[in-house]
């Protein structure tokens, strides 16, 4: 068994949560895209697309490498990349393994990439802000990035967007409904500048069960392979169907709290506005994370009896995305085994 702290994950849960997302897209006839940013892993991926998924979806051209390195052959680099002569070339040596896509969100970064990729085939999707107020064109823009990248001989496969703003309590349904119209709009703009987008492309974990599949053809949640505390909250996923944890050990009771020896370099310091603590813990529902430092996470157990020192308690991270790009290791158990599954697209950030 691993010394602790380290990242276990719920062979059986990952299976069944990777089994009702491919069962929504069947069911409302849109193809299922996941984001492997979350699990960074390629024996997750694999499982995806066993499922039914046709293709995964990255945040950077060094993912998509690495993805690609292990076989899969579709992939949608899922941001507006500005691209020099070394990224440039990257993409296109990609093209001999696997069909691929990339996102662009301005007119100057579609004939950038235009100029730079030209010849290759390489397709591009326009992103469209539907909310977030991240990335992405509006949508009434979309139309004249698409024929920009369109003039460069690049093929425009339509639009994608993120509603990021479904990470906030009771947003789950707005930030879908949000989506759908941002590109209802942009998809119209697209056809007026004589485009016609054969993908339209969304979704997120927290609003996935609220997403639009008559404007949707294809959905690229993430994080609903594990999920995290950060779901826990918001109450898009169940306790019961998280499949990632951080195994413990209580190391301390000073002050008369738990204090463990998992901290922000394994379970990653992010903790959003709604967030009630630093993480969860699934065997005392009502206990928190109060205090995170870099080695150390002090659990308040709401008056529940302290633990014996030595004992191990898992701990659900507020992020898992950053949890799992921490380590180098994560370990999948079924009927009682661990097996070593390698992060193999952890830190790559471009």
């Amino acid at each position: 068994m691993p010394a602790t702290p380290y990242l276990r994950i719920d062979l059986a849960r990952l299976r069944r949560n990777i089994a009702v997302a491919a069962e929504l897209a069947r069911g409302g006839d849109v193809a299922l895209r996941p984001h492997v940013k979350t699990h960074k892993s390629v024996e997750i991926a694999r499982l995806q697309l066993a499922a039914g998924a046709v293709g995964i979806s990255v945040a950077t051209v060094g993912e998509a490498e690495t993805f690609a390195r292990h076989g899969i052959d579709d992939i949608f680099v899922a941001y507006p990349l500005w691209l020099d002569d070394v990224s440039a070339g990257r993409l296109t040596d990609l093209t001999g393994d696997a069909r691929l896509a990339i996102g662009v969100d301005s007119v100057e970064g579609a004939a950038n990439a235009g100029r730079l990729l030209g010849g290759s085939t390489v397709e591009v999707l326009v992103e469209v802000d539907c909310g977030h107020h991240r990335s992405g064109v509006r949508p009434e823009d979309a139309g004249a990035v698409a024929a920009a990248a369109a003039r460069t001989g690049l093929r425009v496969r339509g639009l994608f967007t993120f509603p990021g703003h479904s990470y906030a309590p009771e947003a789950l349904a707005t930030a879908a409904a949000d989506e759908s119209r941002a590109l209802q709009e942009a998809a119209g703009s697209l056809r007026a500048a004589g485009v016609e987008p054969r993908v339209v492309s969304g979704g997120s974990t927290p609003s996935l069960a609220h997403s639009d599949l008559s404007t949707l053809t294809e959905l690229r949640p993430g994080v609903y392979v594990f999920g995290d505390a950060q779901q826990w909250e918001l109450g898009s996923m169940t306790p019961d169907s998280i499949a990632l944890t951080c195994c413990s050990t209580v190391v301390s009771h000073a002050g008369g709290r738990v204090v463990l020896d998992a901290g922000s370099k394994i379970l990653g310091a992010d903790r959003a506005p709604y967030a009630s603590g630093f993480g969860r813990l699934p065997e005392h529902p009502d206990a928190r994370v109060v205090l995170l430092s870099e080695h150390h996470a002090v659990v308040d157990l709401a008056g529940a009896p302290l633990p014996p020192l030595g004992t191990r308690l898992d701990v659900v991270p507020n992020h898992v995305c950053n949890a799992v790009n921490l380590v180098g290791t994560v370990y999948a158990e079924e009927s009682g085994e661990l097996r070593p599954w390698p992060v193999a697209a952890r830190g790559l950030n471009a």
